[in-house]
């Protein structure tokens, strides 16, 4: 399975910025006609000043028309800073939007795609990316959006004031077209580069900070500088390459901005002698012209933040692809878990788990034991849905668990491990996230079956807040397990779910989850044997397959690998 995330073809990112516009159209409409208005006030002032000058060359009055040059100034002032005013908070209402699907798409990531992502591209996406184009739709939308609408407009009066003028100022312009093309052709690659640089060096850093105790143990120190290296490397190499192509970009738009008035006032000049053209009228489409360079500046000011918008855009919605990867066909029929010729290997290495039958029954306590590295966790995780198989079928109700969608998965099998994660906010809080709708009087209940006795308040905060309660990895599990009981599955599958606990914690809550999950299907995987004591069925796994099978009792009379572990376990314990 890859670990990289997809990135959305331009025809993706096009739709889905066409969805977001749907999503607020009297937005959109309202920033489109104050920024068409604000463009056509800035072209009342050139106009009239080319009226002024024709007006004192013939000797007519001016102060009417100096008159409604300032009144025009006034408006496109009060127009512009209204428009930028809707169009800011239109923006913020789309950024609004991108964040909150870019969570959804998150969560409805299927199981099998989070495990083996890298962490560093999903945190990279989650946060630089959105910020660019946060930035963007901020900033650099409103702006484009007016200069565009200005360059538009002004070409059109230029061609109405004086077709000749009008194309001189057109051609001159081919330059920048000519430069701009040749960037847009080159930017997206460059600048997906970069993004993908960026996330291998955030992927990089994580897993350097998160073992480095392991790291200097081992004295790997000078092994990870030299991949670190690597990493900047190629980000300074992808960042180089954007350069490159704004230092060529760049000069070409500005030797090319000043052609048209200097190509406008040659040529003008021409037809002033030949009475082709009134003072005036020069005067108008040079100032035209000399305007036009404004909105162009911006437009190409804007146009690197908008290439590397688009690509961190692109990578936004490139979830959206691998939230939709795994969808079931069908809802599972039943309750029955069932594996059959099961293989398992992780990425490059060989199977942990072979040839792996058996068939869970619903409602039955089934303990997984053996020795370390036997491949418990990892059947655990196939059966859970976490990991596909490589070969064989796990399934539920006929149905593969790894094609269940994330919302469909939690309906019907729920993994906990040690391994579990405390959210800021109250207890209230994180209890609800299995449940939305469940009253206090539930979560009452499902606090005190898992012996969290050290509540006092379901409104205490928790976390790292300064108010915050701080707590320890068991009471952290302990709230895991809770929400367990509130999520309600069919099935629980428990890796070693109460390791953090200490053993007399760990019993008490053992024996209120057998309780509260009385009638359910539970799968525990576990290297304190008394879990085994008390369950219906033990498997026994031994170098990835399933060594024995049967009773607590059962398995001890054979003789076998389970009662040389029982025997091995007992005697440590007296």
């Amino acid at each position: 399975m890859s670990r990289d995330l997809p990135v959305a073809d331009r025809r993706r990112v096009r739709r889905a910025a066409l969805r977001l516009v749907r999503r607020d159209v009297p937005g959109f409409v309202a920033t489109l006609l104050l920024n068409s208005l604000a463009a056509v006030a800035a072209l009342v002032s050139p106009w009239l000043l080319g009226r002024i000058v024709d007006s004192v060359k013939a000797g007519d009055p001016v102060d009417l028309l100096a008159a409604t040059a300032v009144v025009a100034a006034l408006a496109q002032l009060v127009l512009t800073r209204y428009a930028e005013r809707v169009g800011t908070r239109f923006s913020e209402r789309v950024q609004e939007h991108i964040r909150a699907e870019l969570l959804d798409r998150v969560l409805a990531l299927p199981a099998a795609t989070v495990e083996h992502l890298r962490t560093g591209d999903l945190a990279a996406r989650g946060t630089t990316d959105v910020a660019v184009v946060g930035r963007t739709l901020r900033d650099a939308a409103p702006a484009i959006l007016f200069s565009s609408l200005q360059a538009l407009f002004l070409i059109v009066a230029v061609f109405l004031v004086d077709p000749l003028l009008g194309a001189c100022g057109l051609f001159a312009l081919a330059g920048i077209a000519a430069a701009s093309r040749w960037y847009l052709r080159r930017a997206r690659p460059a600048y997906l580069e970069e993004g993908a640089a960026r996330s291998e060096l955030a992927e990089h850093l994580a897993a350097n900070a998160a073992g480095a105790r392991t790291i200097e143990a081992l004295g790997l120190q000078d092994r990870r500088t030299r991949a670190a290296e690597r990493v900047i490397e190629r980000g300074r190499t992808a960042q180089l390459r954007t350069l490159f192509l704004r230092g060529v970009l760049w000069p070409s738009v500005e030797v090319s901005s000043l052609l048209p008035p200097v190509l406008a006032l040659l040529l003008g000049g021409v037809l002033l002698d030949r009475d082709q053209i009134t003072l005036g009228a020069v005067v108008t489409c040079v100032l035209y012209l000399r305007q036009l360079g404004q909105p162009i500046e911006t437009i190409l000011i804007w146009l690197e933040q908008l290439q590397s918008s688009g690509a961190s855009f692109a990578r936004i919605e490139g979830l959206a692809t691998s939230a939709r990867e795994k969808v079931a066909a069908a809802e599972p029929r039943g309750d029955r878990i069932k594996a059959y010729g099961v293989h398992f290997a992780y990425e490059g290495g060989d199977d942990v788990v072979t040839a792996v039958d058996l068939t869970v029954r619903p409602g039955e306590r089934l303990a997984v034991v053996g020795p370390s590295g036997a491949g418990k966790s990892t059947l655990g995780r196939l059966l859970a849905g976490i990991d596909r198989p490589r070969l064989g079928t796990v399934t539920v109700g006929s149905v593969p668990v790894a094609d269940l969608s994330p919302a469909q998965l939690r309906e019907h099998v729920v993994l906990v491990t040690q391994e579990q994660h405390l959210f800021l906010g109250t207890v209230r809080d994180n209890l609800l996230l299995a449940d939305p709708t469940a009253g206090d009087d539930r979560l009452g209940k499902a606090l005190a079956a898992v012996g969290a006795d050290w509540v006092v308040s379901l409104d205490d905060e928790l976390g790292s807040r300064s108010s915050g309660i701080t707590l320890g990895p068991d009471r952290v599990q302990q709230l895991a397990l809770a929400r367990v009981i509130l999520a309600d599955p069919h099935t629980v599958v428990l890796d070693e779910a109460t390791a953090m606990l200490d053993p007399r914690t760990a019993r008490r809550a053992e024996r209120s989850l057998a309780a509260v999950l009385e009638g359910r299907t539970v799968i525990a995987i576990a290297h304190r044997l008394h879990t085994a004591r008390d369950a219906d069925r033990v498997v026994v796994m031994d170098g990835g397959r399933v060594a024995e099978a049967g009773t607590h009792d059962e398995l001890v009379a054979a003789g076998g690998v389970y009662e040389a572990l029982w025997r091995s376990w007992h005697g440590s314990r007296g």
